[in-house]
């Protein structure tokens, strides 16, 4: 935005400036040029009056000498010719005579007014001696035109001159406004930056720039500030609901297991369902919680080693599996790879479908982690050989409570798609051939500096 201010600003005011300073400089040479020839032709016409005196009425020449030894001291070049176009008198310079001037003095004479000529650098003018329709003779004065040259050449430096001074004005207001308007800009987007990343009490500079950004800071403050209390409200609500729901299931799964101690019979059966149950409300609730910090989650990317990660989860399910019979391990195809992931949420979201996995594959089947680089991304794919699931169970597979023949909760999926989501990444359910499940996870790549080698996981 700072750019494109500053370049409208800098193309307007260059338009402006050549649309004042280039016509103006255009009449003021004009005016010049012409004030130059009319001093010029009214020197000429002195000449040609003390020239009209000698030709016409035959006075002496001393007059007409003494016009063309001051026009020869004014740095002027002057001849007179006669009625017949003779040259009758001049001054030491020639400049006034040869073949141009004596066709510029045989126009006068004959009653025209020719355009003046330039010979040599030098302007030249002709005026009749006498009366314009019988004339007595013709003068033609030659006047440097460097003087001239010289003062339309300081008209146009100054002109420039003031064109360049406007334009760097230009550039500096440009420049000033463009920062004014951009910088609270910045920095209120690098407040909602923050905010996005769950920094709640981040709050926006209102004391700069525009009115209309700083009622828009306020406006976020606003906003921010709402949403800060909506979710510490959230968490503090979920804190209570936590306490309130463990502690009395922890409770009753006591009592219930006293109960169950000495009991016999139908009544044992009866107590040791009712355990089951309250033990599978423990994982609800434990679940429901689970699913509403994924969704509260504000990560903050850092660099995850995917092989390290993966193998350490291995390490810990491999008991569990081996206690089930299944067999669980992990692979890569290609280069060490760096995901950029909030801190432990590719340990939660590999616990989630290995322990999917290890309950859904029967004994003697095998769960696989796999890991490889696919263009901008890294796949990460978790394979079992499992029962797997019909279409219209993947298809909502990821939502909370959707899968139909979840044998658990049916939250795991659904914390796992949230995890991934927030983070850049995508998740999605295959078939894995020959039978069972494939989970296919496309993981933003980390993009921060240092090699990967040097890279730690979160």
């Amino acid at each position: 935005m700072s750019r494109r201010i500053v370049w409208t600003l800098v193309i307007l005011t260059s338009v402006l400036l050549v649309l004042a300073v280039v016509p103006l400089a255009v009449s003021m040479t004009a005016r010049e040029r012409v004030a130059y020839r009319d001093n010029q032709r009214a020197a000429t016409r002195v000449i040609a009056a003390a020239a009209e005196e000698h030709l016409s009425d035959g006075k002496p020449e001393t007059a007409m000498r003494r016009e063309l030894d001051a026009a020869a001291r004014a740095g002027d070049c002057a001849a007179v010719y006669d009625a017949s176009a003779r040259l009758v008198a001049s001054t030491p310079c020639t400049a006034a005579q040869g073949n141009e001037a004596e066709e510029l003095a045989e126009e006068v004479l004959a009653g025209h007014e020719p355009e003046p000529p330039e010979n040599e650098g030098r302007l030249l003018a002709a005026e009749p001696a006498g009366e314009v329709r019988q004339p007595a003779g013709a003068v033609v004065l030659a006047r440097s035109a460097a003087p001239l040259n010289d003062r339309i050449a300081a008209i146009w430096g100054w002109s420039a001159a003031i064109g360049a001074a406007g334009l760097a004005a230009s550039v500096l207001l440009s420049v000033r406004l463009a920062h004014w308007v951009s910088r609270p800009l910045s920095t209120l987007d690098a407040s909602a930056r923050r905010l996005g990343e769950g920094a709640l009490d981040e709050r926006a500079d209102i004391g700069g720039g525009p009115p209309e950004v700083r009622r828009l800071a306020a406006t976020f403050n606003t906003m921010a500030a709402r949403t800060e209390a909506l979710v510490h409200g959230h968490r503090a609500v979920l804190a209570d609901v936590s306490h309130q729901l463990r502690t009395p299931l922890a409770a009753l799964r006591l009592r219930l297991d006293l109960l169950g101690a000495g009991a016999e019979g139908d009544a044992a059966t009866e107590l040791a369902a009712a355990q089951e149950e309250t033990a599978r409300l423990s994982r609800l609730v434990d679940g429901l919680l689970a699913v509403a910090r994924a969704e509260q989650a504000t990560p903050r990317p850092t660099a995850v080693r995917v092989d390290e990660v993966a193998a350490e989860r291995v390490a810990a399910w491999s008991p569990v599996a081996e206690e089930r019979g299944v067999r669980l391990s992990s692979g890569s195809d290609g280069p060490v790879l760096s995901v950029a992931l909030g801190a432990g949420h590719l340990e939660q979201i590999l616990d989630n479908l290995i322990a999917n996995a290890v309950d859904a594959v029967p004994a003697g089947g095998t769960v696989t982690v796999e890991h490889r680089a696919t263009g901008p991304s890294a796949r990460v794919v978790v394979i079992d050989d499992g029962p797997g699931m019909s279409d219209e169970a993947k298809a909502v597979a990821f939502r909370r409570f959707g899968n139909p023949e979840a044998r658990g909760t049916g939250l795991g999926l659904a914390i796992v798609h949230r995890l991934v989501t927030v983070n850049g990444g995508t998740a999605r359910l295959t078939d894995t051939p020959g039978g069972g499940l494939t989970v296919v996870l496309d993981l933003p790549l980390w993009q921060g500096r240092g090699s990967l080698p040097d890279l730690k996981k979160s």
